[in-house]
């Protein structure tokens, strides 16, 4: 068949045929038939695909079907047995009288750009791969501070929380961190390091190494930041236990000092009254002696039972007696520093199993947290500080309650945390820290509600009787 504009038809660039309406090829160009051969007498789909019938969609036959031009991207094998890529357009060759008598296909080989972009999809999807799977939380943000996409991990301990500033889901917080080391990447496009406390969904508090880097368009702008968090809750939780023994080993190292020099001079009374034969002498100094070893005992007790786990004490004691007991130790404290201290015990007779020095230490530890809660208030004219108890026949109850400064969301979750102190440089980190572990070794906890102005209640809640030991062990195994 000879066609028009012969030379139009063999000089453009890409595959062009001319197909009848059995989809016969009866005319072609030359780029076609050096790179498929000969088509005389065969069927597109044998030339272009090496197939025994038609495609199932095949934008001739619609050509043929309605008279519109169609489009297509298909696959088609040439004489070399290469697999081309090629972009396929038709269009209808009308008659004198207006129908179709032929489809001119024109194709284009975009091989090239059909391998960038599965380059382009296979890293998106090692690159989506990795962003989900990396053992760590990262987040992306924009310039306000939102969520735009974040990964696995991230979704599991924080939600899908899409369009939430990241103060808000990681803290808790009404307003920016200050400083904010992804606000900083923003302005200079630096790569910034910090840590940080963070709380999950589930209420558990980590500890995270973050680091932040910019994302830019084509531009060079930066569009957003990535912010990965490493989890290092663990390492933090070592060296907090390694930190405790030597702040605990220096805070008593003075003490024991003065301790070993009194020993020191009960063994000289004891020496000379033995040497004078002198009774009183020795009597007296062996007393000094037994006061002295006793003392080291019940300091070295103390740093094995901050610095490392062991099993309790157990004993059997009585909810009264310990209330006036330690009732009696800060009742000085309170009115010392004008707070009225109001005792408010409850329906809690009985007693429960506990390691009495330490439940003694942990109420302790509240009650003088709460009042230097007040000391340090001062838009109020009077403080109190409440102490009481309650309980059924599970459990025991003892609630202390201070109209003092209160805390925050964050302030509240970082409570227990070790040498966390709302009070600067005159809190140390460690009572809190220490009721929260002397609660959780007698298998209870405490519970802390606290509004910024209003005041703090802390509410330990502890078994009366303690599992034995089979049951404590059962129970470790199911956790």
């Amino acid at each position: 068949m000879q066609l028009p504009y012969q030379s139009y038809f063999e000089s453009v660039p890409g595959y062009l045929t001319v197909q009848n309406k059995r989809l016969e090829i009866v005319a072609a160009n030359r780029r076609f038939i050096e790179d498929f051969g000969d088509f005389d007498g065969r069927y597109c789909y044998q030339v272009y695909k090496q197939r025994p019938e038609k495609c199932e969609v095949c934008p001739v036959i619609q050509t043929f079907r309605d008279g519109q031009r169609h489009t297509s991207t298909e696959r088609v094998t040439n004489l070399q047995g290469e697999r081309v890529s090629v972009i396929v357009y038709t269009r209808p060759v009308k008659g004198e009288k207006g129908d179709i008598e032929a489809v001119i296909e024109h194709s284009t080989d975009i091989t090239e750009i059909m391998d960038l972009q599965d380059q382009l999809r296979e890293s998106q999807a090692k690159y989506r791969l990795l962003f989900e799977e990396v053992p760590c939380y990262i987040s992306i943000q924009d310039e306000n501070l939102r969520i735009v996409d974040a990964n696995r991990s991230f979704r599991e301990d924080f939600g899908a929380s899409y369009g939430s500033k990241c103060y808000e889901v990681y803290k808790h917080r009404k307003e920016e961190c200050v400083p904010c080391v992804l606000r900083q990447t923003f302005q200079d496009g630096k790569l910034y390091s910090h840590e940080e406390v963070v709380t999950c969904r589930s209420g558990r508090k980590k500890n995270v190494l973050v680091h932040t880097a910019p994302i830019r368009d084509a531009s060079g702008e930066i569009v957003s930041v990535m912010e990965m968090s490493a989890d290092i809750t663990r390492i933090r939780e070592l060296q907090d236990q390694l930190t405790s023994i030597g702040l605990l080993i220096s805070s008593i190292s003075h003490g024991l000092k003065g301790l070993l020099n009194g020993l020191d001079g009960g063994i000289y009374l004891v020496n000379s009254g033995m040497d004078k034969d002198n009774p009183e002498r020795l009597k007296k100094g062996w007393g000094i002696v037994l006061r002295n070893v006793s003392r080291i005992r019940s300091m070295v007790m103390d740093i094995l039972y901050y610095a490392k786990d062991r099993d309790p004490d157990w004993q059997k004691i009585s909810v009264e007696a310990l209330y006036d007991e330690v009732w009696d130790m800060v009742e000085r404290k309170a009115s010392d520093q004008s707070i009225n201290l109001l005792s408010e015990p409850l329906d809690s007779d009985g007693h429960f199993e506990a390691d009495h020095k330490a439940i003694r230490t942990m109420l302790v530890n509240l009650i003088e947290n709460s009042i230097d809660a007040c000391r340090l208030d001062k838009k109020k004219d009077e403080h109190t500080v409440r102490f009481g108890h309650r309980g059924d026949a599970d459990i025991v109850i003892f609630e202390i309650e201070d109209n003092g400064i209160g805390m925050d969301r964050e302030t509240r979750e970082k409570a227990f945390s070790l040498f966390f102190s709302s009070k600067g440089m005159e809190g140390t980190g460690l009572g809190l820290f220490i009721s929260n572990k002397i609660a959780q070794s007698h298998n209870g906890n405490v519970l802390v509600e606290s509004e910024p102005g209003v005041g703090t209640k802390f509410t330990v809640a502890l078994p009366r009787i303690q599992p034995s030991e089979e049951r404590r062990e059962e129970s470790d195994c199911s956790d």
